[in-house]
Protein backbone atom coordinates (compact mmCIF):
# COMPACT_ATOMS: atom_id res chain seq x y z
CA UNK A 1 0.00 0.00 0.00
CA UNK A 2 2.72 2.25 -1.00
CA UNK A 3 2.37 5.67 -1.52
CA UNK A 4 -1.47 5.55 -0.51
CA UNK A 5 -2.85 8.70 1.34
CA UNK A 6 -0.28 10.94 0.53
CA UNK A 7 -1.19 14.28 2.25
CA UNK A 8 1.10 17.17 1.19
CA UNK A 9 0.51 19.75 4.27
CA UNK A 10 -1.66 22.85 2.70
CA UNK A 11 -0.58 26.74 4.28
CA UNK A 12 -4.65 25.84 5.55
CA UNK A 13 -3.56 22.58 7.35
CA UNK A 14 -0.12 23.81 8.73
CA UNK A 15 -1.74 26.55 10.55
CA UNK A 16 -4.36 25.05 11.83
CA UNK A 17 -1.88 22.64 13.51
CA UNK A 18 -0.23 25.43 14.20
CA UNK A 19 -2.95 26.70 16.47
CA UNK A 20 -4.02 23.79 18.02
CA UNK A 21 -0.56 23.68 19.32
CA UNK A 22 -0.79 27.54 20.54
CA UNK A 23 -3.76 26.53 22.24
CA UNK A 24 -2.03 24.36 24.37
CA UNK A 25 0.41 26.78 25.56
CA UNK A 26 1.10 27.11 29.07
CA UNK A 27 0.55 30.55 30.16
CA UNK A 28 3.53 32.91 31.25
CA UNK A 29 3.88 36.11 32.92
CA UNK A 30 4.63 39.09 31.32
CA UNK A 31 8.14 40.61 31.67
CA UNK A 32 8.23 43.30 33.51
CA UNK A 33 8.84 47.18 31.49
CA UNK A 34 12.01 48.57 31.21
CA UNK A 35 12.99 51.30 33.70
CA UNK A 36 12.91 54.66 32.24
CA UNK A 37 16.09 55.72 31.16
CA UNK A 38 17.32 52.05 30.46
CA UNK A 39 17.14 50.66 26.45
CA UNK A 40 15.15 47.95 25.37
CA UNK A 41 17.48 44.48 25.04
CA UNK A 42 16.52 42.93 21.22
CA UNK A 43 16.01 39.87 21.94
CA UNK A 44 15.72 37.81 18.32
CA UNK A 45 12.64 35.64 18.09
CA UNK A 46 12.98 31.97 17.94
CA UNK A 47 13.00 30.47 14.97
CA UNK A 48 9.43 28.96 13.55
CA UNK A 49 9.99 24.74 14.08
CA UNK A 50 9.47 23.19 10.98
CA UNK A 51 6.34 20.85 9.72
CA UNK A 52 5.92 17.98 8.72
CA UNK A 53 3.27 16.49 6.59
CA UNK A 54 3.06 12.74 6.19
CA UNK A 55 2.36 9.92 3.07
CA UNK A 56 0.80 6.63 4.86
CA UNK A 57 2.64 3.69 3.88
CA UNK A 58 0.24 0.74 5.01
CA UNK A 59 -2.87 0.35 7.30
CA UNK A 60 -3.01 -2.44 10.04
CA UNK A 61 -5.89 -3.39 12.41
CA UNK A 62 -6.46 -2.12 15.64
CA UNK A 63 -9.10 -2.93 18.37
CA UNK A 64 -11.23 -0.14 18.34
CA UNK A 65 -12.47 -0.69 22.46
CA UNK A 66 -8.62 0.05 23.03
CA UNK A 67 -8.42 3.70 24.52
CA UNK A 68 -4.68 3.33 23.62
CA UNK A 69 -2.45 5.12 26.22
CA UNK A 70 0.95 3.81 25.37
CA UNK A 71 2.50 1.88 22.53
CA UNK A 72 6.11 0.44 21.88
CA UNK A 73 7.35 -1.66 19.02
CA UNK A 74 9.52 -4.75 20.79
CA UNK A 75 11.05 -7.72 19.07
CA UNK A 76 8.12 -7.87 16.00
CA UNK A 77 5.54 -6.92 18.43
CA UNK A 78 3.46 -3.86 19.63
CA UNK A 79 3.58 -3.36 23.36
CA UNK A 80 0.04 -1.46 24.26
CA UNK A 81 -1.64 0.17 27.64
CA UNK A 82 -4.65 1.22 27.42
CA UNK A 83 -6.77 3.26 29.75
CA UNK A 84 -10.50 3.31 31.14
CA UNK A 85 -11.86 0.50 33.50
CA UNK A 86 -10.33 -1.70 33.64
CA UNK A 87 -6.98 -0.96 32.11
CA UNK A 88 -5.20 -3.13 30.47
CA UNK A 89 -1.34 -3.80 29.11
CA UNK A 90 -1.12 -6.48 25.87
CA UNK A 91 1.22 -7.75 23.18
CA UNK A 92 -0.16 -7.04 19.99
CA UNK A 93 0.32 -8.84 16.66
CA UNK A 94 1.05 -5.83 14.56
CA UNK A 95 0.02 -7.04 10.67
CA UNK A 96 -3.43 -8.52 12.22
CA UNK A 97 -4.13 -6.46 15.69
CA UNK A 98 -4.84 -9.72 17.32
CA UNK A 99 -4.38 -9.58 20.92
CA UNK A 100 -1.54 -12.40 21.74
CA UNK A 101 -1.23 -11.54 25.71
CA UNK A 102 -3.43 -9.40 27.90
CA UNK A 103 -3.27 -8.61 32.02
CA UNK A 104 -6.01 -6.26 33.13
CA UNK A 105 -5.02 -4.00 35.86
CA UNK A 106 -6.82 -3.04 39.21
CA UNK A 107 -9.81 -1.05 38.66
CA UNK A 108 -8.36 1.14 41.40
CA UNK A 109 -6.21 2.68 38.33
CA UNK A 110 -6.24 4.36 35.53
CA UNK A 111 -3.66 3.08 33.31
CA UNK A 112 -1.42 5.58 30.93
CA UNK A 113 1.60 5.46 29.19
CA UNK A 114 4.55 2.63 29.00
CA UNK A 115 8.06 1.79 28.07
CA UNK A 116 9.64 -1.48 27.76
CA UNK A 117 13.48 -1.34 29.35
CA UNK A 118 15.29 -4.11 29.22
CA UNK A 119 13.08 -7.38 30.39
CA UNK A 120 10.61 -5.32 31.85
CA UNK A 121 7.62 -3.06 30.97
CA UNK A 122 7.44 -0.09 33.04
CA UNK A 123 3.78 1.55 32.59
CA UNK A 124 2.32 4.40 34.46
CA UNK A 125 -1.39 5.57 36.11
CA UNK A 126 -3.12 8.53 35.41
CA UNK A 127 -3.50 10.23 39.18
CA UNK A 128 -2.73 7.21 41.63
CA UNK A 129 0.83 8.54 41.41
CA UNK A 130 1.88 5.08 41.64
CA UNK A 131 3.36 3.10 38.03
CA UNK A 132 3.88 -0.25 38.18
CA UNK A 133 6.98 -2.74 36.87
CA UNK A 134 6.03 -6.08 34.39
CA UNK A 135 8.27 -8.80 32.83
CA UNK A 136 8.07 -8.53 29.31
CA UNK A 137 7.58 -12.36 28.68
CA UNK A 138 4.72 -12.93 30.54
CA UNK A 139 3.39 -9.59 31.87
CA UNK A 140 3.26 -10.77 35.56
CA UNK A 141 3.82 -7.98 38.10
CA UNK A 142 7.54 -7.66 39.32
CA UNK A 143 7.35 -4.27 41.54
CA UNK A 144 5.49 -0.62 41.75
CA UNK A 145 7.12 2.78 42.19
CA UNK A 146 6.03 6.27 42.66
CA UNK A 147 6.32 9.43 41.41
CA UNK A 148 4.55 13.46 42.40
CA UNK A 149 1.67 14.48 40.16
CA UNK A 150 0.40 12.84 37.47
CA UNK A 151 1.36 9.71 34.83
CA UNK A 152 0.62 10.34 30.80
CA UNK A 153 3.53 9.24 28.55
CA UNK A 154 6.63 7.10 29.19
CA UNK A 155 9.54 6.24 26.91
CA UNK A 156 13.54 6.06 27.48
CA UNK A 157 16.82 6.73 25.83
CA UNK A 158 20.22 4.17 26.50
CA UNK A 159 20.51 5.83 30.15
CA UNK A 160 17.08 7.82 31.07
CA UNK A 161 13.35 6.76 31.32
CA UNK A 162 11.54 9.87 30.18
CA UNK A 163 7.99 11.05 31.73
CA UNK A 164 5.27 13.50 30.79
CA UNK A 165 2.61 14.40 33.51
CA UNK A 166 0.69 16.57 31.57
CA UNK A 167 2.37 19.85 32.02
CA UNK A 168 5.13 21.60 29.88
CA UNK A 169 8.23 19.26 30.95
CA UNK A 170 10.04 16.13 30.66
CA UNK A 171 10.59 14.29 33.36
CA UNK A 172 14.05 11.75 33.69
CA UNK A 173 14.05 9.38 35.93
CA UNK A 174 17.14 6.59 36.65
CA UNK A 175 16.19 3.52 34.82
CA UNK A 176 16.97 1.31 37.91
CA UNK A 177 15.85 3.12 40.84
CA UNK A 178 13.21 4.80 38.76
CA UNK A 179 13.59 8.06 40.98
CA UNK A 180 13.65 11.25 39.59
CA UNK A 181 16.96 12.63 38.21
CA UNK A 182 16.21 16.37 36.68
CA UNK A 183 13.63 17.62 34.26
CA UNK A 184 13.58 20.02 31.37
CA UNK A 185 10.93 22.45 30.31
CA UNK A 186 9.58 22.01 26.87
CA UNK A 187 9.17 25.38 24.15
CA UNK A 188 7.58 25.93 21.39
CA UNK A 189 9.25 29.25 19.98
CA UNK A 190 10.34 30.41 23.43
CA UNK A 191 7.12 29.48 24.90
CA UNK A 192 5.83 26.34 26.87
CA UNK A 193 3.61 23.85 25.27
CA UNK A 194 1.54 21.55 27.97
CA UNK A 195 -0.52 18.28 27.48
CA UNK A 196 2.67 16.37 25.94
CA UNK A 197 1.17 12.77 26.29
CA UNK A 198 1.86 9.85 24.89
CA UNK A 199 6.22 9.69 24.21
CA UNK A 200 8.39 7.74 22.16
CA UNK A 201 12.12 8.42 21.26
CA UNK A 202 13.40 8.32 18.24
CA UNK A 203 16.97 8.72 16.90
CA UNK A 204 17.88 11.03 19.59
CA UNK A 205 14.67 12.80 19.46
CA UNK A 206 11.63 12.88 22.01
CA UNK A 207 8.01 12.50 19.77
CA UNK A 208 4.85 13.34 21.76
CA UNK A 209 1.56 13.42 20.79
CA UNK A 210 -0.34 17.14 21.95
CA UNK A 211 -3.31 15.90 23.82
CA UNK A 212 -6.45 16.72 21.67
CA UNK A 213 -4.81 17.88 18.68
CA UNK A 214 -3.29 15.74 15.64
CA UNK A 215 -0.32 17.29 16.33
CA UNK A 216 2.99 15.73 17.32
CA UNK A 217 5.84 17.66 18.23
CA UNK A 218 9.68 16.67 18.24
CA UNK A 219 11.48 17.45 21.24
CA UNK A 220 15.12 18.06 21.62
CA UNK A 221 16.06 16.50 25.24
CA UNK A 222 19.18 18.25 25.33
CA UNK A 223 16.80 21.63 25.46
CA UNK A 224 13.62 21.11 25.47
CA UNK A 225 13.13 22.96 22.30
CA UNK A 226 10.51 21.51 19.80
CA UNK A 227 12.04 21.24 16.95
CA UNK A 228 9.51 19.78 14.43
CA UNK A 229 5.75 19.90 14.68
CA UNK A 230 4.42 16.39 12.42
CA UNK A 231 0.94 17.50 11.39
CA UNK A 232 -1.24 14.25 10.87
CA UNK A 233 -4.58 16.06 10.36
CA UNK A 234 -7.16 13.81 8.21
CA UNK A 235 -5.27 10.66 8.83
CA UNK A 236 -8.50 9.43 10.29
CA UNK A 237 -11.43 11.73 10.06
CA UNK A 238 -13.61 12.24 12.66
CA UNK A 239 -16.07 10.27 10.68
CA UNK A 240 -14.28 7.06 11.38
CA UNK A 241 -13.98 7.86 15.32
CA UNK A 242 -17.30 6.96 17.45
CA UNK A 243 -16.71 9.67 19.86
CA UNK A 244 -14.54 12.23 18.19
CA UNK A 245 -13.94 14.83 20.97
CA UNK A 246 -12.49 11.31 23.30
CA UNK A 247 -11.29 9.51 20.39
CA UNK A 248 -7.82 11.04 19.44
CA UNK A 249 -4.60 10.98 17.96
CA UNK A 250 -2.47 9.24 20.98
CA UNK A 251 0.37 6.28 20.33
CA UNK A 252 3.69 6.27 18.39
CA UNK A 253 5.83 3.78 17.78
CA UNK A 254 8.80 3.39 16.21
CA UNK A 255 10.42 0.49 14.41
CA UNK A 256 14.47 1.47 15.17
CA UNK A 257 15.52 -1.55 12.86
CA UNK A 258 13.52 -0.89 9.36
CA UNK A 259 12.93 2.52 10.73
CA UNK A 260 8.98 2.37 10.33
CA UNK A 261 6.88 4.63 12.25
CA UNK A 262 3.61 3.45 13.48
CA UNK A 263 0.90 5.73 15.30
CA UNK A 264 -2.69 5.47 16.48
CA UNK A 265 -5.13 7.01 18.62
CA UNK A 266 -7.67 5.92 21.46
CA UNK A 267 -10.14 3.56 20.52
CA UNK A 268 -9.05 4.15 16.74
CA UNK A 269 -9.91 1.21 14.19
CA UNK A 270 -6.96 1.56 12.53
CA UNK A 271 -3.26 1.32 13.29
CA UNK A 272 -0.96 3.63 10.66
CA UNK A 273 2.84 2.87 9.30
CA UNK A 274 3.18 6.36 7.77
CA UNK A 275 6.62 8.49 5.98
CA UNK A 276 7.17 11.78 7.17
CA UNK A 277 6.83 14.42 4.32
CA UNK A 278 8.54 18.31 4.11
CA UNK A 279 9.41 19.84 6.12
CA UNK A 280 7.79 23.48 5.08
Amino acid sequence: MAGLGLRRLSAVAGLTALLVAGACLAQTTAPAPPQAGTASPTVPAPARPPVYGYEVVNIYPHDPAAFTQGLEFHDGVLIESTGRFPSTLRKVRLETGEVLDRREIDETYFGEGLTVVGDRILSLTWRNRKGFVWDLDDLEPRGEFAYAGEGWGLTHDASRVILSDGTAALRFLDPETLVETGRVPVTWQGRPIARLNELEWVEGEVFANVWQSDIIVRIDPATGNIVGVIDLTGLLPASERADPADDVLNGIAWDAETRRLFVTGKNWPKLFEIRLTGPR
